[in-house]
């Protein structure tokens, strides 16, 4: 997914939040600053679709919630932008209305434009969310999921790459799996060059 910076402007949080209550598109904000965010593929939604209902149904019954695409995440005081898919199950997330403070999973489809910034600056900051476990990379063109797992020593992660449609992707934390043939259920590769 990509992003255009809106305009030259300066905007508090506040003013952020105001504008986009009455947006008819999302924007992520980031330091004052506010981009736009562009549309996605049909693979890009049927993956998100895939990972948030395998999630729901494993996070819903434990009193967690699941949002994808459309709720945006607080990484920082200066960062609020919309993660593919967001699972939460802080109390003060389950009945909030607009911004997740406390999310324990991550995750964001890669595109050809949102790759470079979803696997490093996007890394970097969701990092510093305290509650945030696991960050995981979907890449909507083939095979491909990276897992960031965050260990017992808070500012070390682990990290792990799967490959196969038959791998399974472990959350230990939250005892619980999904195996690469659930994301990719009734995808078709497209290669980058013609989407």
């Amino acid at each position: 997914m990509g992003h255009a910076q809106v305009s030259e402007q300066k905007y508090t949080v506040e003013e952020y939040f105001e504008m986009e209550e009455k947006s008819e598109i999302r924007h992520e904000y980031y330091d004052g600053e506010i981009f736009a965010m562009a549309g996605t593929t049909m693979n890009h939604n049927d993956i998100v679709d895939n990972v948030r209902s395998v999630m729901k149904g494993v996070f819903r019954p434990k009193g967690c919630r699941v949002f994808a695409e459309n709720v945006k995440v607080e990484a920082s005081a200066l960062y609020y932008p919309y993660p593919d898919v967001i699972v939460t199950c802080a109390p003060g997330d389950i009945s909030g209305t607009y911004v997740v403070k406390h999310p324990s999973i991550l995750v964001e489809v890669l595109s050809k434009t949102s790759a470079i910034y979803d696997r490093d600056f996007k890394l970097r900051k969701y990092k510093e969310i305290p509650s945030l476990q696991y960050y995981l990379l979907v890449s909507q063109n083939e095979y491909l999921v990276e897992l960031y797992t965050r260990t017992a020593q808070e500012d070390i992660w682990t990290y792990q790459n799967f490959e196969n449609e038959n791998d399974v992707i472990r959350f230990e934390s939250f005892n619980f799996e999904m195996s690469l043939k659930d994301i990719y259920e009734n995808i078709t590769f497209v290669p980058d060059e013609v989407l």
